[in-house]
Order: structure tokens, then sequence, then C-alpha cells
């Protein structure tokens, strides 16, 4: 059964996971994380991407972008991927793939997700019990976006903007959203339109963008038949 296409739109914020092959390490020294930052810094500005949100583990990559065309966000993971992986190989002596293959994402809301979204992906070193809070986990962007930390990759959106009138402002507004966990159901949501390649919001907005794109852009309806199993639908163990 062939892949589903890629739902991507222009401007339409997108969530991405790329991990790494077999959930194998792709990171193993801090010039690793910061060589992969400047590239993606690179390749983002190259292929008209706005990075709003990562943060880099062991084993895989979360992104939040917005891109200026509905297949630059292909572009910039092909291009950045491979710079990595040539790095990789080069330095640690090895060869094959690194990355389990095609990346996972979801165009996401942004008036109802995008900052659940951003918590989702800053927080994911709190889940996986590597820090005990986000400012602890060096490799995010959590810093830039709740503390003011210098960072030029990230290019925070206009939602963002709208938490405050001034850069203090918004930086403590953001903060307080950190005050409370997400969800268990909306982590699960999150989890489920990424790696199934579907819109991460509410009916409308599903429906708005399975009309710009003319395909479906949500689960199919419970009961109704299928001739394979979806490969791009089961749940992640990542956190």
């Amino acid at each position: 059964m062939p892949r589903r296409a890629r739902l991507s739109l222009s401007n339409v914020p997108m969530h991405i996971i790329q991990r790494g092959n077999t959930r194998q390490a792709c990171f193993f020294a801090d010039e690793d994380y910061r060589n992969y930052l400047d590239w993606l810094g690179e390749y983002a500005g190259k292929t008209g991407c706005r990075v709003h949100a990562y943060v880099l583990m062991t084993n895989h990559v979360h992104l939040l972008i917005s891109a200026e065309e509905g297949g630059s966000s292909g572009a910039l993971m092909k291009a950045v991927g491979q710079r990595y992986v040539q790095y990789v190989n080069r330095s640690y002596r090895r060869s094959g793939t690194l990355w389990e293959g095609r990346f996972r994402s979801c165009l996401t809301q942004e008036e109802t997700y995008l900052l659940a979204c951003q918590r989702y992906i800053e927080l994911n070193p709190v889940r996986t019990n590597m820090a005990a809070h986000p400012a602890e986990y060096r490799w995010s962007s959590y810093r830039a976006n709740a503390q003011g930390e210098e960072d030029a990759l990230v290019r925070p959106h206009s939602l963002y903007a709208s938490l405050g009138r001034d850069v203090a402002s918004r930086q403590a507004a953001y903060r307080e959203l950190f005050h409370y966990e997400l969800e268990p159901g909306l982590v699960n949501e999150i989890r489920r339109a990424t790696n199934g390649n579907y819109a991460l919001g509410n009916e409308r907005f599903a429906k708005e963008v399975a009309s710009a794109l003319g395909r479906r852009a949500s689960p199919g309806t419970p009961g109704r038949p299928r001739l394979a199993p979806d490969p791009e639908s089961g749940d992640s163990l990542d956190a």
C-alpha cells in the first residue's frame, strides 16, 4: 500500500519527529548537537523555513516549523539530515543509514494547538526523566522562548508574540504555561497526529486542510474496511 502524501501547506506550522534508525542513538557528543543545530539554522534559511521550537534527544529530534512553501519542510529535513549523516559517518568511522527513514509530521492548528505543541516538544526531557525542568536541558528551545537566552535558530511564531506587550511579559506568560503538565489525552493526540500524518486540530481545521490539499487529513471512520494497515499510524514510544 503506498504511503499517503505528506500534509504540507505554506505558513501552516508543522510538528516534525525524526528518529534514529531502529531507535538507536544519533547524537553522541556535545559537538554533534551543536553541529546539527548549526546546519539546521543554515538550511532553514536556505529553504525558507522558520524554527519556532526544537529539542534534540539522544535518539530523535522534534521540531516545530513554518515553511514559506509547502514542500520546504521536506527540503529542509533532507538537507540537514544528509549533512549530519555524512558528518557522523566520517567522525565515527561508520557507514550506512542513521535515520529511521521518512520523518513523521503533522500540520498544527495555530490558535488551539501551537503553544501546546511547543510545550510538548520542550517538555520532552522532563517526560523521559532526563531533566527535572526544561530549563535544565541544553539542547532545546526552552531557554530562548522562556528565558530570553540568545538562540539565532529560534524564530518565534506570531501566537507566541501575542502572549505579551514586550519581551519580558511574553517570556513570563510562556513560563507560566509550564506550571501545568500537558493532559495525557493531549499528549496522545499530538503523538497520534504526528505518527499518522494527520492534521492536529479541531474538525474545522482538518476539513480546511483536506479541502486545500484535496485529500484526507484525519483518521478514517472507525470500523471502515481497510486493505492493509497504515504504516504511519502506530503510536510512538518516544516522549
